[in-house]
């Protein structure tokens, strides 16, 4: 049985993004972004009850500044106790997977979609996607990049401007462009506030 353009998305296969499915799958979460950045951010009730009609999963408590952008919104999975500053993107091609306790900075950015390298076949419109997946209470900050693919281990921390281009193990600092593990974490960062130096 042939496989739709969707399913070939969500499979990480090669597929055309101009499949009309996908146009109205896309134009569907336009809307829904645009009537959730459109909320009183007062009304924190409301703004939850919207996001969880058109994302993939929650956790009963989280908040996502506003504004939001996504591609499709179904293939955003987030846990407990999530919390996102402003201007969080989202091109969720492929599923993204964020743990409990995870928190993010203003202006991250997560990219599951990809597109070929050779300029003949990038012409044809073909583009691939692979998941993202954050571990529980990961801290990354803001003007963070998440590229294609990438996972990022429980516990660890994701330096301001990093950009994600490969998989991050738990429990460490990581930072830089590209984002480079720059140590363990430590019995001695409990208590402590301090700045993340390179």
């Amino acid at each position: 049985m042939t496989k739709t353009e969707k399913e070939k998305m969500v499979a990480g296969d090669t597929y055309f993004p101009h499949d009309k499915e996908l146009q109205n799958l896309r134009k569907n979460a336009q809307r829904n972004c645009q009537l959730y950045n459109a909320i009183p951010s007062s009304s924190m009730k409301q703004r939850k009850s919207h996001l969880k009609n058109y994302l993939g999963s929650t956790g009963v408590f989280f908040c996502i500044e506003q504004p939001f952008y996504c591609d499709y919104g179904f293939n955003i999975h987030i846990g407990e106790n999530f919390f996102s500053n402003y201007h969080l993107t989202i091109l969720d091609c492929a599923p993204v997977t964020i743990g409990a306790n995870v928190m993010f900075g203003p202006n991250v950015s997560l990219y599951t979609a990809g597109h070929p390298l050779h300029f003949e076949t990038r012409n044809t419109g073909a583009e691939y996607a692979l998941p993202i997946s954050i571990g529980d209470n990961v801290w990354i900050g803001g003007n963070t990049v998440i590229n294609p693919g990438v996972s990022i281990g429980e516990n660890t921390v994701i330096g301001s401007g990093s950009v994600v281009t490969r998989d991050i193990p738990a429990n460490c600092i990581a930072v830089g462009n590209p984002c480079r593990v720059l140590r363990a974490l430590s019995e001695a960062d409990k208590g402590v506030v301090r700045k993340i130096k390179a």
